[in-house]
């Protein structure tokens, strides 16, 4: 499978992408894939080592005569981001993914591509093969679990890196270069619910809301694309005039991927069930009016569920947690000041559930100063405990904080106009690079970020523009090639 990624330039990069294409690699599923790059390594005469979380390091010696140049470290992190389309039954933990070409992208059949970050990771692999390219001191650092909390960067070991300069391949635009992100936090909040079974009259109906495009909630979060957590609390509090009640709940699978479908099961009069079919036409033209081209699949279906739920909210909890859910922070919070068009804080309602009345819920706060992370992640508290539940913050991680003045900056900003004939854009991401850690952990690191073109990551959308790898490929070599003449 995948073999005609091997046809595509630079060679070096995609056959190590197809490798990484074909070693199933979602986040805390990784080992298979280590095991492999350690075997990879041992071939290779070159040192590996893990820290005690199972990050990888892969060593190479400079090139004879480079010794003296600063140490560079390459980047990137070795999971990704599991989503497929409902219909695609995929397995991650398994099944390989299967990609093909379309107009000059790459693109995978119903599931996301893995190009965040498996194109980072295999352009450090090329670099480390690299016979001809005169080189400093190499180390290639391949995090685990970055897209479910950070974990590897956050537990990652001190003094360890040796490096100096740190180039982080985990960026997904073309012709700009990042000196900032967004730090978060994850905020989960719980409950057990009371419940009562259905009442004589009562039936189920099961509604649903598909069709989103879905995305990043980072770097998507600004473009306004519908929430499916956020669209069907709204429909289920359309609902509540006909007295229904909240059976059970399924929207999202990832806290850091904007929801694309959410199932609701509920009870309501069987006398109300043709008022309740009216009414859900009627909000599914609402809402494709309001998303009229942005997420124009969007919709609202009600039909009677496989298996009648023997159990639902009574009906003052099922009232109070919508009205919850619907006045939960959810998108953008602020825009920046100091960084012009760049989201500062926002929040992504990403996994909600409610099964036999336990409760769950997983949001990622983002925002480029720690203190308003700290303080939207508060007001969760704050509203969620009007209904007696319990929150807590986890996976807190800083943000990046810019160096605009930085000799690493400059030297790639002048790789850039003499290779590609332009001037880099330089950027602040509202999304959770492993930089704002690193930094943290080695403050003396100069870093930069960097990446091919990039759409639609965290989703089955997600893919990668052909052109864009071979800049991408050509400015990592150059830098790197550039930084061995420095002293």
């Amino acid at each position: 499978m995948n073999a005609h990624l091997e046809q595509l330039s630079p060679q070096p990069l995609w056959r190590h992408f197809r490798t990484l294409c074909e070693t199933p690699r979602p986040s805390g599923h990784e080992a298979a894939l280590v095991a492999h790059l350690e075997a990879w390594a041992e071939a290779r005469g070159l040192a590996h080592d893990r820290d005690a979380f199972g990050n990888l390091r892969i060593r190479k010696p400079a090139t004879p005569g480079r010794e003296t140049a600063p140490g560079v470290i390459l980047q990137g992190h070795l999971d990704m981001v599991p989503q497929a389309n409902a219909e695609h039954p995929h397995d991650f933990t398994r099944d390989p993914i299967d990609t093909y070409v379309d107009d000059g992208w790459l693109h995978a059949r119903h599931t996301t591509l893995g190009a965040d970050n498996g194109l980072g990771v295999a352009a450090a692999l090329a670099l480390l093969e690299d016979a001809d390219l005169a080189h400093g001191p190499l180390e290639a650092l391949f995090t685990l679990e970055e897209e479910s909390g950070m974990g590897g960067a956050l537990n990652l070991a001190e003094e360890w890196l040796e490096g100096q300069v740190l180039l982080n391949l985990d960026s997904e635009e073309r012709g700009e270069v990042f000196i900032g992100c967004a730090g978060g936090a994850d905020v989960v909040v719980e409950a057990q619910l009371p419940t009562a079974p259905p009442s004589a009259g009562e039936v189920a109906l099961q509604l649903s809301l598909t069709g989103l495009a879905g995305g990043h909630s980072g770097i998507d979060i600004h473009r306004g694309l519908g929430n499916a957590n956020r669209l069907l609390v709204r429909a289920l509090r359309a609902l509540e005039a006909l007295d229904a009640r909240l059976a059970s709940y399924r929207g999202g699978t990832l806290r850091n991927a904007i929801p694309r479908e959410a199932f609701a099961t509920l009870m309501l009069p069987g006398e109300a069930v043709a008022a309740a079919e009216r009414r859900v036409a009627e909000l599914q033209a609402e809402l494709r009016g309001e998303l009229d081209g942005i997420d124009d699949g969007v919709t609202l279906s009600l039909e009677t569920p496989r298996e009648p739920p023997t159990e639902a909210l009574v009906g003052q909890a099922s009232r109070l947690l919508l009205a919850a859910l619907h006045a939960a922070p959810c998108g953008v919070e602020r825009m920046s000041v100091t960084v012009p068009g760049v989201v500062e804080t926002s929040n992504n309602l990403g996994v909600v559930s409610l099964e036999g009345g336990r409760f769950h819920l997983c949001a990622l706060v983002r925002s480029l100063h720690d203190s308003a992370t700290v303080d939207l992640a508060e007001r969760f508290r704050a509203l969620f405990e009007l209904i007696g539940a319990r929150t807590r913050v986890e996976n807190a991680y800083p943000g990046w904080t810019p160096q605009p003045d930085s000799e690493l900056l400059a030297r790639f900003r002048r790789l850039h106009r003499e290779r590609l004939g332009s001037e880099p854009a330089v950027q602040v991401i509202h999304a959770g690079l492993e930089c704002g850690i690193l930094a943290g952990k080695y403050p003396h690191l100069e870093m930069i970020s960097f990446g091919p073109l990039i759409r639609g990551a965290h989703s089955p959308d997600e893919r990668v523009e052909l052109d864009s790898v071979s800049e991408f490929w050509t400015l990592l070599r150059d830098l790197v090639a550039s930084l061995a003449e420095a002293r």
